[in-house]
């Protein structure tokens, strides 16, 4: 209690000497009515713009990101079937050696032409296609996937007539 005390005299003293104390006590109370409805407003915007709306923005995107991660609950628990019923099938095996060839006839079979094949050291094969349109080249990367061949490096050029230029290193998938 006699902390307490020691420390409002000084503080006292302080705001005796404050202009600005001086200034409010020179107000008509009507002024200070309205000064004081005026530091209440601003205590009430303050609080708004500095506390309730950064919650209230932080509140609707955490909803946002709740409802997204739903969703992709959803999927993932509607694909769930679909990944236990490939989990059991067989992986197809293909012979390194069978890996030109392959790629060569399943490539006139979707109607590209290949314009290089190089075969690499470490069992890769690099291909160069020519301009062909995109949807054939999906279609061709979905043959290849499912005879075992994995695409480890792909650079696809669009042309100005809408073809693109494919560069492609395979191998076999393991």
């Amino acid at each position: 209690m006699n902390n307490l005390q020691s420390l409002n005299k000084p503080l006292g003293a302080f705001l005796e000497k404050s202009p600005l104390l001086h200034k409010w006590r020179a107000l008509a109370p009507r002024e200070r009515l309205a000064l004081g409805w005026l530091a209440l407003f601003l205590v009430v915007v303050v609080v708004y713009l500095g506390v309730w709306r950064p919650v209230e923005q932080n509140r609707t995107a955490a909803r946002a990101y709740f409802e997204q991660q739903r969703e992709l609950h959803a999927y993932l628990q509607s694909q769930a079937p679909l990944a236990r019923s490939l989990q059991g099938k067989p992986v197809v095996h293909l012979d390194p050696a069978r890996l030109q060839g392959l790629v060569t006839t399943t490539a006139v079979q979707e109607g590209l032409a290949v314009e290089r094949l190089d075969s690499e050291g470490d069992g890769a094969l690099q291909v160069s296609l020519q301009p062909a349109p995109f949807e054939q080249l999906l279609r061709w990367f979905g043959v290849l996937e499912s005879q075992g061949v994995r695409i480890d490096e792909a650079g696809l050029d669009r042309n100005a007539d809408g073809r693109v230029s494919t560069r492609l290193t395979l191998r076999v998938g393991s």
